[in-house]
């Protein structure tokens, strides 16, 4: 009997290893290059589509405990980000391409695994795993609502610009990290500072550009909302909508000035914008946060009023797409396995964990998970006091009215139980040390054996 997943991103590729590693044949499913979604670039098994960002890596912030979990429950895809990695301060970012072809390698030569180029239109008989992302087909999609018996949440998402080295002004912009934080030549981010003035200019441009109209399948709205609104993640807003929110919304957001001063003034400036390094070559930096849809033209045009980017080459503008995932709490058992169908799971933003970490991790559980049943065996349940444990155990018990992709954060984590005052850099270094010990216990009882 074969394992078939569905989707080969990050949550799908890292299931299709962590059953493959457990004896168990996969059929792993990818329908691109033959059909393509508008927003992956290439064929690739895992392509980044977003930030070339994994969050952070200090395990004493919520994105750096998950990911020194997954390196502990021993995660591919976090081994492939570690091996392709570039200078990002306390943050773990990647080389797209480098990164992609390492999952990709590894996968192609495990002798459990075959990846097929074909788009899956049904629900696929168990055992099986629905890892078809936010971008899943409309064909997919269709399955999925006669399926579940009821209409997918969705929202909105955008990605960022990316520009070329070489038309960055230095003399303007500067390098550095925020606090002087493990700063390698001089930082690892290049920053572009604003003044009031000139913040207010753009600011003003900003929120009267043009936009790229929504077409009509993106705002079709399922859940009774009037046609036309439209929603989005709020972790992932276009930089636009951001704005909108408040003249001073983008400083105290991603144009935050705090732990910065411009070498120029020796000031803190009064907000600036971050280009965090894109590839190996450092050829290409991404507007840190600048998700939009603006059009092209207003991009080009409004981009270059940032300090800095005034002769700015743009390699590839930003743009909005419609990201869908399942209602999970109706949906999964904590196990992420589908009520309806015994032998289906599901995993990555698909079943509500948001962020590429927790798709790795949601694929982590369910690829453990389908080979456990397969085999015969219980599913993996880890603590709750991990931050795997509580993401698996919020997506499946949120309320789910108003529920949204979670991402890795130390809210969802039980109370410490401390009498005493903390403060919350003391709750986050326990947080995470709690984390880890009963992790390795869990592993030693449960894992290893």
């Amino acid at each position: 009997m074969e394992l078939k997943i569905v989707g080969g991103g990050l949550a799908g590729c890292e299931a299709a290893w962590q059953a493959a590693e457990r004896g168990i044949k996969v059929v792993l499913y990818e329908m691109r290059p033959i059909v393509n979604t508008g927003a992956h670039r290439t064929g690739s098994l895992s392509e980044l589509v977003c930030s070339n960002s994994l969050g952070s890596n200090l395990p004493n912030r919520a994105s750096g405990l998950l990911k020194a979990e997954l390196r502990k429950l021993g995660s591919l895809l976090i081994e492939c980000a570690d091996a392709s990695a570039l200078p990002a301060g306390g943050a773990l970012a990647v080389d797209r391409d480098i990164f992609a072809g390492c999952v990709e390698e590894k996968l192609i030569s495990h002798p459990n695994i075959s990846v097929v180029r074909e788009e899956i239109r049904q629900i696929p008989e168990s055992p099986a795993i629905l890892a078809s992302g936010p971008l899943t087909s409309e064909s997919l999609s269709a399955a999925l609502k006669i399926f579940t018996g009821q209409s997918h949440l969705y929202f909105f998402d955008a990605i960022a610009p990316i520009v070329d080295f070489e038309s960055i002004n230095l003399e303007i912009a500067f390098r550095a990290n925020r606090y002087g934080y493990e700063q390698i030549n001089d930082g690892d981010y290049i920053n572009c500072p604003f003044d009031k003035d000139t913040y207010l200019e753009f600011w003003n441009a900003l929120i009267n550009a043009e936009r790229i109209p929504l077409i009509d399948f993106e705002t079709e709205i399922d859940q009774g909302v009037d046609a036309g609104n439209e929603v989005y993640f709020q972790r992932c807003q276009p930089i636009e909508v951001l704005a909108k929110q408040g003249e001073k919304a983008l400083t105290f957001g991603p144009m935050r000035p705090v732990g910065l001063i411009d070498p120029n003034t020796g000031r803190r400036p009064y907000a600036v914008v971050q280009l965090r390094q894109d590839t190996l070559a450092g050829d290409l930096y991404n507007l840190v946060g600048f998700q939009t849809n603006l059009t092209y033209s207003e991009q080009a045009r409004v981009f270059r009023m940032i300090p800095g980017l005034e002769k700015a080459k743009f390699e590839r503008f930003g743009q909005m797409h419609r990201n869908v995932f399942l209602a999970a709490p109706r949906l999964l058992n904590q196990s992420l396995e589908f009520h309806l169908q015994p032998g289906l799971f599901a995993a990555g933003q698909l079943a509500g964990t948001e962020g590429y970490a927790g798709s790795i991790a949601s694929g982590l559980v369910a690829g453990i998970n389908a080979a456990n049943y397969m085999m015969k065996k219980p599913p993996i349940k880890l603590p709750l006091t991990t931050m795997i444990g509580a993401l698996i155990h919020y997506i499946t018990h949120a309320d789910p009215v108003d529920f949204q992709p979670m991402k890795a954060m130390f809210g969802i984590l039980p109370p410490l139980g401390h009498t005493q005052r903390l403060t919350k850099q003391d709750r986050y270094d326990l947080y995470s040390e709690r984390a880890l010990l009963e992790l390795e216990n869990y592993i030693r009882i449960n894992l290893n054996n």
